[in-house]
């Protein structure tokens, strides 16, 4: 059978559909375009409704390939197959599988039954109370990325309900990993030559607080992962601030190859707004945080989400949140508009901002974040850093070969070199030079290692 995988959100969803790739193939299936599949699979993401409303425009695309061939058929995976389930069923009869997170591991089993006998249709959307190995791809199927760079899911699900959230309805309640088989598939990947890990969770800040880490805390996985030979650089997303130990802090200052860069999600820069939000911190617990990891490591580069318009906001909560936003000074920041979700705690919390206000406050808050961005960036130029490059940048100059890597921040470094060839998943030593609206310009400063 020939497969198509579209993702919809967050790296969980990236990591679980590179992983749902593998072990297909792993079973003889052909990954394929769009218009040579008979099978498409969609990993959806419902944290926001435009994400979910695309999932649905996704599948109105899928249907006109039954003109083609008759017998294709579709699988819905991830978030909104959690919260719509068997509706799907009803709504989009070629439709024949829907998967929650927890049911991935089932999914591969699944497919192969379907496209036996296409009449079946199957829902995995039952929640699991222990984090479910799923099954190693053949050695056949190359594990490792041309890139080098990996991610591993060290958890799953969420305890915290925050009030607009649908993480905890639709991904679960948290269900830590096993930590051996984390390091089991650290160690696996590092010595099939991936130079960089991401370890992924709801938030693993909290990981090892429910039985399934065995009474491991996350900063002692971190430094057992760091700890593995020839593993150049780890990242960890996503963090809440409610639950960051000291000892997590602590290891960006003891830790050479955890790389200077935090996603920490602020949300609002309000105390009034956060308690509203059950965020269960204040802004000076939020600001003591920032303060210890620019101690521990001063050339941290903090990135972080925000929303506006949340259920009561008032003018003078927005421009707190701009104050605490020039007062971290984030790098980056993923900003939305405030959307009702299904059965989150704040669908019923008035009032609700109108819609033209959150537009206007986001553009002021986004218009603030790009002038920080821009500052951050021109700060670095003449620094040396290392790119690890990822592939060749899309964006090419005439007669010259230019590469995209990223610095141990994460920051887009883009470097003219003479090779046209050979240099993904190589780390080389790059002056910037140049800063751009969103990121860096290298010149070769070394030979690649």
């Amino acid at each position: 059978m020939k497969f198509h995988i579209t993702t919809f959100g967050c790296q969980m969803n990236v990591h679980d559909s590179q992983w749902l790739a593998r072990a297909l193939t792993s079973r003889g299936w052909e990954e394929a375009g769009e218009d040579e599949a008979q099978v498409y699979i969609l990993n959806t993401c419902s944290v926001r409704d435009k994400p979910e409303q695309k999932v649905y425009s996704e599948l109105g695309r899928v249907a006109a390939h039954l003109k083609r061939d008759e017998n294709v058929f579709a699988a819905v995976g991830g978030c909104v197959a959690q919260q719509i389930g068997r509706g799907f069923f009803e709504r989009f009869p070629f439709v024949r599988l829907v998967f929650g997170s927890d049911g991935i591991a089932g999914a591969p089993n699944a497919l192969e039954r379907i496209a036996e006998n296409l009449d079946d249709r199957v829902a995995l959307l039952d929640f699991v109370t222990l984090y479910e190995e799923r099954e190693p791809p053949s050695e056949t199927v190359p594990v490792a990325d041309e890139t080098r760079q990996a991610f591993v899911n060290i958890m799953q699900g969420c305890d915290n309900f925050c009030a607009y959230c649908i993480v905890p309805y639709t991904r679960g309640r948290q269900k830590s990993r096993d930590p051996e088989a984390i390091l089991a598939e650290c160690r696996s990947l590092a010595e099939d030559g991936v130079r960089e890990i991401t370890l992924l969770g709801q938030n693993v800040n909290s990981f090892g607080l429910d039985k399934g880490g065995k009474g491991v805390s996350f900063a002692q996985l971190l430094h057992s992962v760091a700890a593995i030979p020839g593993l150049d650089r780890l990242r960890f997303t996503t963090s809440h601030p409610k639950d960051i130990a000291p000892e997590v802090i602590r290891a960006f200052g003891e830790l050479p190859n955890l790389c200077p860069s935090l996603h920490l999600p602020m949300q609002a820069g309000s105390d009034r707004v956060l308690k509203a939000m059950r965020r269960k911190y204040d802004m000076a617990r939020y600001l003591s945080i920032v303060d210890g990891l620019r101690e521990a490591r001063p050339d941290i580069s903090l990135t972080t989400d925000l929303i506006v318009g949340f259920p009561g906001e008032t003018e003078e909560d927005f421009l707190q949140t701009l104050e605490m936003v020039e007062r971290v000074g984030f790098e980056s920041s993923f900003s939305f508009k405030y959307s009702d979700r299904p059965g989150v705690a704040a669908v019923n919390m008035e009032p609700k901002v109108p819609a033209e206000e959150a537009a206007e406050r986001l553009l002021r808050l986004q218009t603030l974040q790009n002038n920080i961005t821009r500052k951050c960036l021109k700060n670095l130029v003449g620094a040396r850093t290392d790119a690890f490059i990822e592939g060749l940048s899309r964006m090419q100059e005439d007669g010259a070969v230019s590469w995209k890597g990223r610095d141990p921040a994460g920051r887009i470094v883009n470097v003219v070199m003479e090779e046209r060839t050979g240099l993904t998943g190589m780390m080389v030593p790059v002056k910037i030079v140049e800063a751009k609206k969103h990121s860096l310009v290298g010149e070769r400063a070394g030979q690649p290692w």
